[in-house]
């Protein structure tokens, strides 16, 4: 059964709890369910930005399409969780899940195929409302309607009931997300109007653990554990009028149940439903409205609005009001003066949403660099892929060091360079993850270890970031060290074929050798092929550019990257590989800076051709508007950089390449004020840089620099034929 109408803010004003301010809501232009379809994997519910809480339904299924529980190709629904991914490729969390429900069920997820199977209702899609801050949906099964918000730390329900007898809530702690199973629950009730406990799992996570308490808006007559080893926890209410409404606000902590307690008590005192509504409106207003935008093309506004909402989702505030956190150590750790995060996709946000951020919010993003040094201490180096206190080591690399090594040349306030650049070091002297093979060999051999060419260049990548620190730090001999470290992937160019290539132990290249096949985990790249991590050195292009023989012969290979075949070849080729120009991927990480390498060889119109293309092809305001998954916000965040005109490929250069700007005007908010963008002459077919002004004079560049945009100012495009 499907059924889908996602109601934009503004024909909701009147009708839904959201009350009418002042002119122009820049929420109005976000459409929550672009990406909702296809492989975007983008939450769908209620939360703030950057809040521990992502309070949104969690379906039946459990494969990769459901990853973060909501699927536009599906409307079931087990319940509503407090705990969401946000554009993975694993599944995990759907934490403390709440289900509304009238007379008798069955304790379980149930499937779809038979009715009564489980806690589970359809949702009535076409009446269901979804805008930043606030979900709604009717469920078929009882009709209840459901109607969901929340605060940083709380997820609040409220639930409207038909007349009948049995209404109860049940709390659901056995079924979490996808890969995710419950190691240890408990659920106890505290007087007659509050439940307590925790839910442990292992899954990505391996180690996960969630405390929570609920309350309810009324007393409620009993409460009953059910279910397979009592992890169902059934409050019951008896009879209910019709339209009666029962509230719950759930707080929830990676402490303690005193931690969540805490939590309530600071963020949800009281039960005004509509007010707290109101109040994450204002939020995600505020948080959007440090990029203003202005153009006459609706679509534009709509795609920019939902990138920066989908980039400010993760990473999830995962420290209490009091300032408590769990740390990678399992161990708990006090400090008020900064807030820790979990759901650090690293590989995917180093490229551009954690630039992103250190331009628009340099304070958040100075607790999330802060955080991750803790990290370092905490597991003995800095993060991979973090997920609530667990190191997932997930993906190619060492991703960890590039944002950090960007705070430390871009001078990010408010962290301890120091102890952030031995940090650095740290990380790169860990010998795990093929470490070893590399300082023994030079490079990593392909018959050693599988993805073997990505987690090199992926280490290549940081090496060339901590030469940068070290530039910074004034520390000459590993700006030398670290930036050799940073050419080891040219053991892999094959001047033959003109592709890197396995390469082995004894030197010899890997064959049969096809640039084109693809094997998902199991070839010397990942989630690529050859064709796409030939190009993966943003650290080094003249060195790329001497390996191909010429500048020349680099622009005519970068041009057969978009213009060859964009057939894949393998028995397993990786679904990752979306969103093809020729052989560019723009639904996978790795491709991402490629087009600004036009740019940088001297060819901007290229590079502004393919800029607007991947703009207007990629990304549309349908459900299955994204070319891959949505990646904790790293897809949406090179849609942003890039509609504003520049993005920075060179990991921690504090450099923006410059590509093509959409937007007439665009004011970002920075520390020192106000950095306006302006394109003159704009247009489809105007889409070429033909003159640069920066505060009135002009301007020889075709870069940027991070603190050119910290100091506010005025950046003129002049776009031409």
């Amino acid at each position: 059964m499907k059924i889908l109408n996602i109601i934009p803010l503004a024909a909701l004003l009147a009708a839904s709890p959201i009350s009418a301010q002042e002119q122009e809501l820049l929420t109005d232009y976000v459409d929550t369910s672009i990406g909702t379809g296809g492989h975007g994997h983008v939450f769908m519910g209620a939360s703030v930005p950057f809040g521990m809480v992502q309070l949104g339904p969690t379906s039946i299924p459990t494969t990769w399409d459901w990853c973060s529980g909501y699927h536009d190709s599906d409307s079931t629904v087990i319940g509503f969780s407090h705990t969401h991914l946000e554009g993975t490729g694993i599944g995990d969390l759907f934490d403390v899940t709440l289900m509304p429900v009238m007379g008798d069920v069955t304790y379980a997820r149930g499937t779809e195929d038979q009715p009564g199977s489980g806690l589970w209702s359809y949702a009535e899609r076409s009446k269901q409302v979804s805008v930043p801050g606030y979900y709604s949906v009717p469920l078929t099964r009882n009709g209840i309607l459901a109607e969901l918000t929340a605060t940083n730390r709380v997820g609040v329900h409220r639930y409207t009931f038909p007349k009948g007898k049995d209404a109860a809530i049940v709390i659901d702690l056995q079924n979490g997300g996808c890969w995710d199973s419950t190691t240890g629950t408990e659920m106890k009730a505290v007087g007659n109007n509050r439940i307590e406990g925790y839910r442990y799992s292992k899954g990505w996570a391996n180690n996960q653990r969630v405390y929570f308490v609920a309350e309810f808006s009324r007393p409620f007559k009993s409460f009953e554990l059910k279910g397979p080893k009592d992890m169902y926890g059934r409050v019951n209410f008896g009879k209910t009028k019709e339209g009666e409404q029962i509230l719950v606000k759930v707080a929830i902590s990676p402490v303690s149940i005193e931690g969540a307690a805490a939590n309530l008590n600071a963020e949800m005192p009281g039960w005004d439903f509509d007010s707290t509504v109101d109040k994450a409106s204002k939020e995600w207003n505020r948080e959007l409205a440090r990029i203003k935008v202005k153009t006459d093309n609706q679509n534009d506004l709509t795609k920019f609005y939902t990138a920066m909402y989908h980039s400010m989702i993760v990473p999830a505030t995962f420290s209490d009001v009091n300032g408590y956190y769990r740390g990678a150590d399992d161990k708990v750790y006090h400090n008020p003066d900064m807030t820790a995060y979990t759901i650090y996709s690293l590989w995917d946000t180093y490229r551009a949403e954690m630039p992103l951020l250190s331009i628009i919010n340099p304070d958040r993003n100075k607790d999330m660099i802060n955080n991750m040094v803790a990290i370092a201490d905490e597991q003995g180096r800095l993060p991979v892929w973090h997920l609530w206190g667990n190191e997932t080591n997930c993906m190619v690399g060492n991703p960890g060091i590039i944002p950090v090594a960007d705070a430390i040349v871009k001078n990010q306030p408010g962290i301890d360079r120091r102890k952030a650049y031995k940090a650095l070091l740290k990380t790169a002297a860990d010998t795990a993850r093929g470490g070893a093979l590399r300082e023994q060999y030079g490079y990593i051999p392909s018959d050693k270890m599988v993805e073997s060419i990505a987690f090199d260049m992926e280490y290549a990548i940081a090496d060339g970031a901590i030469a940068r620190a070290a530039e910074a730090m004034g520390d000459t001999a590993n700006v030398r060290k670290f930036t050799e470290r940073s050419h080891s992937y040219r053991n892999y160019f094959d001047p033959t074929t003109g592709f890197v290539r396995g390469k082995m132990a004894d030197g010899s290249m890997r064959t049969p050798f096809d640039p084109n096949s693809a094997n998902h985990r199991a070839d010397d790249y990942c989630e690529g092929n050859a064709w796409q991590y030939t190009w993966l050195v943003p650290q080094d292009l003249d060195g790329l550019v001497n390996l191909f023989g010429s500048r020349e012969e680099t622009l005519k290979k970068l041009d057969l990257l978009f213009n060859t075949s964009s057939e894949l070849r393998g028995e397993d080729v990786s679904p990752d590989i979306s969103g093809l120009i020729g052989q560019y991927a723009h639904g996978n990480e790795p491709s991402h800076h490629a087009i600004y390498f036009y740019t940088m060889l001297g060819e901007p119109d290229k590079a502004a051709d393919r800029v607007r293309q991947v703009l207007d092809e990629f990304y549309t305001i349908n459900p299955d508007g994204l070319a891959g998954n949505e990646d904790a916000g790293q897809m949406s965040a090179w849609y942003i950089l890039s509609s504003l005109g520049f993005y920075q490929v060179e990991p921690a250069s504090g450099r923006y390449w410059f590509g093509a700007p959409i937007f007439d005007v665009a004011e970002i908010e920075v520390p020192a004020g106000k950095f306006t963008v302006k394109a003159l002459n704009n247009s489809p077919e105007n889409k070429y840089i033909r003159k640069v002004t920066l505060n009135g004079k002009p301007y020889d560049k075709m870069y940027i620099m991070h603190d050119e945009l910290m100091k506010g100012g005025e950046l003129v495009f002049e776009m031409g034929k």
